[in-house]
């Protein structure tokens, strides 16, 4: 079975690099972020053509976060349990597979950092440790359900130097705050495991790059979208990989895809 997640940078707007990743990847489940659209504005037949099923929760012109699926799926949450949030940035589902059903979550993680114009602005910071606390929360609750369950996404979170080109540029930026990497580590101690570094403990592994100035072609990239996965997950787990094939096409969004592979 394989499953991926991808920023998408507006539904949309990419929608013929999607169908033409779709056509040529052949993921079995897809976890969309930044879908910027809401439900009614959704491609619905351009997805259901390509034979996939969607679950969508959208926002107009920011956030969304969608699950697209070959097989039956039907919706756990609509947001975070016990956190009234006016975005729209996490989605669960359960899939059915040929043995016991799996559960996915589409998660767009908050960015944090202060507005261009209120540089001393705290208030996306403090809101991105609200969101995670109640991520940790919901994660929590999983673990004890034991199933097969991902929560795949942008995390916006640079968990470790390693996971960006030039540290130092960005030691004070929200994701790699202290506050926001012990949060994400705190989701490792309950059990959770980073499905790439599982099996790429040392390798560069960059899933986003800025579009300004020459940041693809000279690989000045960040680690910043995460599969995460339960115990029996991590043990069906086969492959994890990054396609950066779209990320090289036209008009690209500015993340790729993250891929895991299951046998289950």
């Amino acid at each position: 079975m394989k499953l991926a997640t991808y920023n998408i940078n507006s539904v949309n707007a990419r929608i013929p690099n999607l169908l033409n990743w779709l056509k040529e990847a052949q993921p079995d489940v897809v976890l969309l972020q930044e879908i910027k659209c809401v439900e009614n504005d959704f491609p619905w037949l351009k997805i259901q053509a390509a034979g996939y099923g969607a679950k969508v929760l959208g926002q107009k012109s920011y956030n969304g976060v969608a699950v697209l699926s070959r097989l039956k799926m039907k919706t756990i949450c609509e947001g975070l349990p016990q956190f009234d949030d006016e975005n729209t940035r996490y989605l669960e589902v359960e899939i059915e597979t040929e043995n016991a059903p799996i559960v996915v979550a589409s998660i767009y993680l908050p960015n944090g950092n202060p507005p261009y114009n209120a540089p001393h602005d705290e208030s996306k910071f403090e809101y991105k440790l609200k969101w995670m606390d109640a991520f940790y929360a919901r994660a929590k609750d999983l673990l004890k359900q034991g199933k097969i369950v991902l929560l795949g996404g942008d995390y916006n979170v640079i968990l470790t130097d390693d996971d960006v080109y030039n540290p130092d540029l960005f030691k004070n930026n929200a994701l790699c705050r202290e506050e926001v990497r012990q949060r994400f580590k705190a989701i490792e101690y309950l059990g959770w495991y980073d499905a790439y570094r599982a099996l790429h403990p040392k390798d560069i592994g960059y899933t986003y790059w800025d579009y300004s100035g020459n940041a693809l072609a000279a690989d000045w990239g960040m680690r910043i979208d995460y599969f995460m996965l339960s115990p029996k997950a991590v043990d069906a787990l086969e492959a994890c990989y990054i396609d950066k094939k779209p990320r090289m096409a036209d008009k690209p969004s500015d993340h790729t895809p993250l891929v895991v592979e299951l046998k289950c």
